[in-house]
């Protein structure tokens, strides 16, 4: 469902994603594991189409993103590090509005909201404005919107950031029964180490914008001689805490630079 080959991302002289190639089959639950400044976001982006690889190829369900730019957009849903729901919205507001973005017709918007809204347990509140949920309740919202026009594969870019351990766990039980009841391909972003133990199918762990380990988790663990995911991951990237370095702070100044343009 997603094949990337050497897949490399610069900014200006500082090279975010470093020649990274993997494959995710339909189906799969397959996590990104590394340490914040990895390399990961910027590599999200690049399969959502919101960045253009510097080199390198990908493909989304046998299409290119950067040439077939709308037709792969309709393929996948994608839920950002960042808030994006209108918390001035009802629950409803916010899923009916993508609906009609993402041209799902009306009589399917509507079934597919209550089905969305129910199994996120969001359906008692579906006409609370979205600045009264907690946390877990917009992340759950917001996942249950990017499911909404029926995507082949769903982005998660640290979903769980920011969320207590009841709402982590309450996320990934709904996540996991709508992957195994609908076969959507996830692909998620974290650091934490019990979610893409728990959660994904398969690990890639990431380190300076090297994919530098891949596997499932006791294959990880088995390549490193390690009992536990976490050691396997401290074996692989370090222990030792880590100051930006000069280059990575001139990348960033690039990026900003290159954003504001």
């Amino acid at each position: 469902m997603i094949s990337v080959r050497n897949l490399v991302r610069r900014f200006g002289d500082f090279t975010a994603v470093k020649e990274i190639s993997f494959d995710v089959a339909q189906g799969e639950i397959f996590a990104f594991l590394g340490p914040n400044g990895a390399g990961k976001s910027t590599t999200i982006k690049m399969l959502t189409t919101l960045l253009r690889p510097t080199s390198g190829s990908i493909q989304l369900d046998g299409m290119d993103p950067n040439v077939h730019q709308k037709e792969a957009r309709q393929r996948f849903g994608i839920v950002f590090q960042d808030p994006s729901l209108d918390q001035e919205q009802t629950a409803w507001e916010n899923m009916e509005l993508h609906g009609i973005l993402y041209h799902v017709p009306r009589k399917v918007r509507a079934t597919r909201i209550e089905f969305l809204l129910k199994t996120f347990e969001l359906w008692d509140r579906k006409d609370s404005l979205v600045k009264t949920f907690s946390g877990g309740m917009k992340r759950r919202l917001e996942i249950a919107r990017g499911l909404l026009h029926t995507p082949k594969i769903l982005f998660l870019d640290e979903p769980t950031l920011g969320l207590d351990p009841q709402s982590r766990n309450q996320l990934w039980t709904h996540v996991k029964a709508l992957n195994e009841t609908e076969k959507t391909t996830v692909f998620l972003t974290t650091h934490y180490m019990d979610e893409a133990e728990k959660i994904a199918h398969r690990i890639a762990i990431m380190d300076h914008g090297a994919i530098i380990a891949q596997g499932t988790s006791a294959e990880l663990k088995q390549q490193t001689s390690m009992d536990s995911l976490e050691a396997a991951f401290l074996a692989l990237t370090g222990s030792s805490l880590r100051d930006e370095s000069a280059d990575a702070k001139a990348g960033l100044r690039q990026m900003a630079q290159m954003w504001r343009r």
